[in-house]
């Protein structure tokens, strides 16, 4: 029996995330197991006169890519990716895993190696959604697995999830253009502004936002959403932060991050646990020490961590750093393989100031 909350969300997404119209190229990719989510997009997609291409995977491949393969096959690049990535009109990407650690025990130099390689395919990927070339979605399909990560059933946490994404709502759309309107107030209140200060317990950082565009982020690139995200000067952050929760990249998790920055860079990582992945990833390329996005996250309706990161750095009160490649549309610069989404939780006694003014306290937006 199909879930009409995934044909109410395939909707929004052809519809008022990406626009997808007639002629569009469109890449449709998730695990076989989004299956259901995979063909109410397909079929939207046809329906308006696009041409789109389903994309499934087989989660086993990507361990076994890592354990059997060598150097040159690890980065070894596809003529189709490369065409892919100048050619698409419009790219969705569906996380639907059903191992989520089943790459905790590569080798992090393995990963860097295919990261690495990739590296040009990611900026000109970002270049393009930038100038809007590329329409792109990130959304996910609820599974066992990452419904056991965020400490739920599948059944809770695909209520928890469509609530989320605002798909219970009668009106969805409507409920993403409130969200909307909040998040222009937000810009509006911030634009012109300088210096942000985060504070809260072990953190005490200066960003440089000077002449940056913070972007509003409305259930468009991302689903759900709910955040505004810019990328600070390069050179102007200094101070300390200590990350709440778990932060997970490429299937390793790493707890207790504390970094240090000086002048942009980090000087100093530490971590309670796997703290040699932290160190090798801040050492993939010269960008990966320095931030490239800072996000306040808006989104009250998820409420605590998850363990996915696509939610968990939209929790409202919440800010996240990146370490690694920014957005182009942002106004920033770093180019890097790595972009590393982490999360500090200011709603004990945290507050983000901007320019002296209070934009959050414990948690709570003051706009």
């Amino acid at each position: 029996m199909r879930d009409p909350r995934v044909e109410k969300m395939a909707d929004v997404l052809v519809d008022y995330s990406v626009e997808v119209r007639a002629d569009d190229r469109v890449s449709i990719r998730g695990s076989y197991v989004a299956e259901p989510l995979m063909l109410a997009l397909y079929r939207r997609c046809l329906e308006r006169g696009a041409h789109p291409i389903l994309r499934p995977s087989l989660p086993a491949a990507q361990p076994l890519l890592y354990r059997v393969a060598t150097d040159e096959q690890l980065g070894y690049i596809w003529e189709p990716e490369r065409w892919y990535v100048e050619n698409l009109d419009v790219d969705f990407s569906i996380i639907s895993d059903i191992n989520t650690r089943q790459l905790s025990r590569v080798d992090p130099a393995r990963q860097i190696v295919a990261s690495k390689a990739r590296r040009q395919l990611m900026d000109r990927r970002m270049e393009r959604g930038a100038t809007g070339e590329l329409r792109w979605n990130v959304t996910l399909f609820p599974t066992e697995a990452i419904a056991m990560d965020a400490e739920m059933s599948l059944e809770e946490y695909e209520d928890f999830f469509y609530d989320a994404c605002l798909v219970s709502a009668p009106d969805p759309v409507g409920e993403w253009k409130k969200v909307a309107r909040h998040h222009a107030r937000l810009l509006e209140w911030i634009e012109g502004r300088h210096e942000v200060h985060v504070e809260g317990e072990g953190t005490d950082l200066y960003l440089d936002i000077t002449d940056r565009t913070f972007i509003p982020a409305d259930g468009t690139a991302n689903f759900p959403d709910g955040e505004i995200f810019t990328g600070p000067v390069e050179t102007g952050t200094r101070g300390v932060v200590s990350f709440t929760y778990p932060a997970i990249y490429g299937g390793q998790a790493v707890e207790g991050i504390r970094l240090t920055f000086s002048e942009g860079k980090v000087v100093e990582a530490t971590a309670a646990k796997n703290e040699a992945f932290l160190i090798k990833t801040l050492d993939t390329d010269p960008g990966a020490r320095t931030l490239g996005e800072l996000g306040i996250g808006t989104n009250f309706g998820i409420t605590g961590f998850t363990g996915e990161i696509l939610l968990d750095e939209k929790i409202g009160g919440t800010v996240h750093l990146a370490v690694g490649a920014s957005y182009p549309e942002t106004g920033g610069t770093n180019r890097s393989a790595v972009h590393w989404d982490m999360v500090c939780d200011l709603r004990r006694g945290g507050r983000i100031s901007v320019d002296g003014d209070t934009l959050m306290e414990d948690g709570r937006l003051t706009v």
